[in-house]
């Protein structure tokens, strides 16, 4: 197969071509909304029914199978009376498939054996019906799956007759031990069956690749690419976090006369060295061949998002506030998932009920500012498509690159002492309303409001400590002070208000803000960080 030897370059953070890959909406017609109450009452009941039967049927056999097991037999592929069983739940799981209007699947390329790949890598991963390819080889193909899943009623014995790799939340070592139990499995030479994996680790709409995870490719075996599409008129099928729910999604299918299914297996992809040592990069080339297969772009969304999405739900904000790329941000600007966290509910506090958006007159509320030409100067750095309001994911941005990078100890201390004309260590509320005035316009009265704020122990004075702790809180205040002074020293040196400033996107060729980077201190210089 053709390999894409590129190394995964980070490129600008712009926009991502998919804004929300977890959305989906059904919109249904006076037919499809009259062939679906139809169905409900006369075909679809019945097809449930036999779906049912045949779960019950197949139960029995799943549950002698796994039966009886000691320790050392369940680390074994099944042989034996066991694997006799195979053929029929096989044969009765299709055939529950079929029911559910799926008549004719159609199946491209061919299907490499476990020797040949120990994993097929499935994507993109939008519905339960995904889980089909694990019935198409000699053998039902196992996978990975969750210890609750395993143990549900019915099912959970299907589950465990795969023998799939389980994988446990309340164990902090689970994604080492997953990672160590496929590896064992892939180097079997073929003795276990084919582990299908779909490395986006969650359900999305299927407008375009979102990020892999390195499960599939830790191990750094040959794998089986294997993409999937339904072309269905009315799309019943995905199953996503902004859209139909489980029940809803099954119901809907039941209730269609034919749904259409689309595998096709790609020829194995065999790591380079280079891509066993770096399993980011083989993860990357081999969501770029599938990407290219189905016409669809990639992006560097994550089950991360989906957790920021549902954060920001319970928030009071649209789902997709939270949609940030957290992949990205994460690898460009070293921020942790627990610190997007703390930055939501922040970006929320901002103005409650924002919507997602916030405004310019919001943004100096939350400042206690006036709209001066410095906080409009800072508000345009952060609104970074020039939309006249700020998300989630531009304010996470403006942070990291427009005000944290001149929010440093030298900055504050320099900034500090320019209040604090007569160096007596400490500010008092004139001396603040003062600078605030000829900074911000800033009426005494809101000044003395702000001073209030900053002065956690009330005693009347703000020192270094109460500055400090103020600015860490609010960093967009080191910036803006930048801001005014360079606005001032323009106007100073050549009489025109023109404001000079980097935009604190003292950016690296990777994108992130290096070590040693500069930004414009307080005497409007370039200053080492």
């Amino acid at each position: 197969m053709k390999r894409h030897i590129v190394h995964p370059r980070q490129q600008s953070m712009v926009e991502p071509e998919v804004p929300n890959p977890f959305v989906h909406r059904l919109e249904l017609g006076t037919l499809d909304i009259l062939k679906i109450a139809i169905m409900s009452v006369t075909i679809a009941p019945l097809r449930l029914l036999m779906v049912v039967l045949l779960l019950l049927l197949v139960w029995p056999l799943a549950a002698i199978g796994v039966a009886c097991r000691s320790p050392e037999e369940a680390d074994k592929p099944f042989t034996g009376w066991r694997w006799r069983f195979c053929k029929v739940l096989q044969c009765v799981l299709k055939a529950c498939v079929f029911l559910f209007g799926f008549h004719c699947v159609k199946i491209k390329g061919q299907q490499a054996t476990a020797e040949e790949a120990p994993i097929a890598v499935v994507a993109p991963h939008s519905s339960i019906f995904d889980m089909y390819t694990l019935l198409l080889g000699p053998q039902i193909g196992t996978g990975v799956a969750k210890e609750e899943a395993a143990r549900a009623p019915l099912i959970g014995r299907i589950i465990q007759y795969t023998q799939p790799v389980l994988v446990s939340r309340e164990d902090p070592d689970s994604r080492l031990n997953t990672i160590k139990e496929i590896t064992r499995r892939c180097k079997s030479g073929g003795a276990w069956p084919q582990i299908f994996i779909f490395p986006e680790g969650t359900c999305s709409n299927r407008s375009c690749l979102i990020s892999f995870k390195g499960g599939a490719f830790f191990p750094g075996v040959p794998v089986q690419p294997v993409c999937l599409r339904y072309n269905n008129k009315l799309d019943t099928i995905t199953w996503t976090w902004d859209g139909p729910g489980a029940f809803q999604t099954l119901w809907l299918s039941l209730c269609q006369f034919h749904n259409n299914m689309e595998i096709e297996f790609l020829p194995v992809y065999t790591p380079s060295p280079e891509e066993i040592k770096n399993p980011k990069l083989f993860a990357y080339n081999v969501r770029q061949v599938m990407a290219d297969c189905l016409g669809v772009p990639v992006t560097d969304h994550s089950y991360d998002d989906c957790r920021l999405m549902d954060k920001a739900q319970k928030l009071n904000m649209p789902m997709e506030a939270g949609l940030v790329e957290f992949q990205k941000l994460h690898q460009k600007l070293g921020i942790s998932f627990e610190q997007m966290q703390e930055l939501l509910d922040k970006f929320e506090n901002i103005h409650p009920n924002n919507g997602g958006q916030i405004t310019l007159e919001q943004f100096a509320s939350y400042l206690q500012l006036p709209e001066s030409p410095a906080l409009q100067e800072v508000f345009h750095l952060y609104d970074r498509d020039g939309s006249g309001t700020i998300d989630f994911r531009e304010y996470v941005i403006g942070l990291m690159l427009v005000s944290h990078p001149v929010n440093s100890e030298d900055n504050l201390q320099h900034a500090f002492k320019l209040f604090d004309s007569d160096n007596k260590g400490y500010l008092t509320p004139e001396e603040l309303q003062k600078i605030l005035r000829n900074a911000f316009s800033m009426e005494d009265e809101q000044a003395a409001g702000l001073f209030q704020d900053i002065d956690t122990d009330k005693d009347g004075r703000v020192t270094y400590d109460d500055f400090k702790a103020y600015a860490v809180e609010k960093p967009e205040y080191a910036k803006l002070f930048m801001t005014y002074h360079d606005m001032s020293t323009s106007t100073t040196s050549n009489g025109l208000p023109v404001a000079h400033s980097n935009g604190g996107d003292c950016k690296g060729s990777n994108g992130n803000v290096p070590k040693g980077s500069y930004t414009n201190n307080v005497d409007g210089k370039l200053k080492a960080q």
